[in-house]
């Protein structure tokens, strides 16, 4: 029989290479999303949708991290194997602006789901999604699963009450409960509203002529910047350990933002600093000047290791961002020769 697996934040990035992952392990794949007006599954269409060979293993169920009930009514209904808890308002910045928000969804909504499974009196594997955020003012070079967590932002914060409810539920409850404190990890299948994905597209649309400028906050902060697709595997293979625990995932190597505008320019041929402006409206109240992530027991216990290096990131997010481009250039052209078309129709 199949194993059942519920992911929160299955539209994400994280959750559409990992629903990948497990389909292609044989896995059935419930996915939590919330009831809009608007359908926002553009990452998993291809499975979900695919009207030749759509993947009946994947099902999309109606929740939401702030509503207990539905959390209820969900597990009680799908008895899943495995839960991973990826949803989140998971952007640093946008924190500041709704910290009450972010604190409902990212901190307090993995308490919900871990109460749901004690009250529902399911035994489930549980992986939390926390973040290399919970560091912030870093205390010591690199971080490892034993850096003290000094957040310095409301997603930080909230981030550190749902790593720490989670090692709570695992010891008070004896449920198998992991954190993956996950370094940033990036793809082509990244928000356009984090910084590596602004790049990449400006980059690629400032080479066809679509965009004139790049406005962006910190350039000296430096990050390690690994692959999504490289980081759902750890997921997965924390999940299987003989022992639930907590692992560092990361590459070892910090980049600039500077490093990142760098390797992204230089792949369509141009100069970033004749493009690329500081706009204070980017900067963060307090800032996170440097994350380099240790994953050597991450390495030493699951035998994981990244597999897409900095530079060959770069460059599937700009060659998939290039064709993203074309693609925008093409329907111009082609509205611009509509347009012609029937004006000329019109003088006639």
């Amino acid at each position: 029989m199949a194993k059942r697996a519920l992911i929160t934040g299955i539209t994400g990035q994280d959750g559409s290479f990992l629903t990948e992952l497990l389909l292609d392990k044989g896995y059935e794949v419930y996915g939590v999303i919330r009831r809009s007006s608007s359908f926002n599954t553009d990452r998993i269409d291809h499975l979900y949708q695919d009207p030749h060979e759509p993947d009946t293993r994947l099902r999309l169920v109606y929740g939401d991290l702030n509503d207990s009930s539905s959390l209820n009514t969900i597990l009680r209904q799908i008895k899943p194997d495995e839960i991973y808890n990826l949803g989140a308002q998971s952007h640093v910045r946008v924190s500041f602006d709704v910290p009450e928000y972010t604190g409902e969804v990212t901190g307090l909504g993995c308490v919900r789901l871990l109460e749901a499974l004690r009250e529902v009196g399911i035994q489930p594997k549980f992986y939390q999604a926390s973040s290399s955020e919970l560091y912030g003012k870093v205390l010591e070079v690199p971080q490892t699963e034993n850096t003290p967590f000094y957040p310095r932002s409301p997603y930080g914060c909230a981030k550190a009450y749902a790593y720490y409810i989670t090692v709570n539920y695992r010891e008070s409850y004896d449920l198998f409960a992991c954190n993956g404190i996950l370094f940033n990890h990036e793809s082509e299948r990244r928000g356009e509203t984090f910084v590596s994905r602004k790049i990449t597209r400006a980059a690629t649309r400032i080479k066809l002529g679509l965009q004139n400028k790049l406005y962006l906050g910190n350039l000296d902060a430096q990050r390690d910047w690994g692959y999504a697709k490289d980081y759902v595997e750890a997921m997965w293979m924390m999940m299987q350990a003989e022992e639930p625990d907590d692992y560092v995932i990361a590459t070892g190597e910090a980049h600039s933002v500077r490093e990142f505008l760098d390797e992204s320019f230089s792949l369509v041929d141009l100069d970033w600093k004749e493009y690329v402006e500081e706009d204070p409206r980017y900067y963060r109240p307090a800032e996170v000047d440097l994350l380099l992530g240790d994953a050597s027991k991450a390495k030493r216990v699951l035998g994981w290791e990244r597999k897409v290096s900095f530079k060959n990131l770069v460059r599937i997010m700009i060659d998939h961002d290039l064709k993203l481009a074309q693609q925008e250039l093409a329907m111009q052209e082609v509205a611009t020769s509509a347009l012609a078309s029937k004006a000329r129709w019109g003088a006639s």
